[in-house]
């Protein structure tokens, strides 16, 4: 079994959700948000790496996966947005947690099956595929698709090995 960390950045509103992988099972952990308020960019992005570092500890997961910055209409936003990614990074490369990036379209593709799905979307997947009684916060449910999108991936990628690995014993 395998514990993802998904994590969806944001400058005041950092979105965290942890499941667990065995094969293709997933399973729901935690989910939350890191809020940090209205101090200046600096503190923020250190209430983020103090934040994820508390969750790594806790927790304990093994891999951590991020969304990718976008680069929208407004390039202040953006910046933001990738410097608490980096404190977010900062903390699961701090703890020794591998990091992989997944943009957002990849995401929602892996969990609703289309690349432009809606918030709603995304959050009503989540439910189902975890077995969710209640909506998560829009934020915590981002990141949970994070989770499963990396969940998804690192089975594809496992699978892929099985097989070169089989081809390869057979070629021999």
């Amino acid at each position: 079994m395998t514990r993802i960390l998904g994590i969806d950045p944001g400058s005041r509103v950092t979105g965290y959700g942890i499941i667990d992988q065995a094969g293709q099972q997933l399973g729901y952990v935690a989910s939350g948000c890191i809020r940090t308020g209205g101090g200046s960019l600096a503190e923020r992005l250190g209430i983020i790496f103090s934040g994820i570092s508390s969750i790594i500890e806790e927790f304990m997961p093994e891999e951590m996966a991020i969304e990718r910055v976008f680069m929208n209409k407004n390039a202040d936003s953006a910046l933001k947005l990738g410097q608490a990614r980096g404190a977010a990074i900062c903390a699961s490369v701090h703890r020794d947690v591998p990091v992989d990036e997944y943009a957002a379209r990849e995401i929602k593709q892996a969990v609703v099956g289309n690349g432009g799905a809606t918030k709603e979307q995304l959050q009503h997947m989540i439910c189902v595929l975890l077995s969710l009684q209640k909506k998560p916060q829009a934020d915590a449910a981002d990141a949970l698709g994070v989770a499963v999108c990396h969940g998804h991936q690192r089975e594809i990628r496992r699978r892929l090995a099985a097989e070169q690995s089989r081809y390869g014993e057979a070629v021999s």
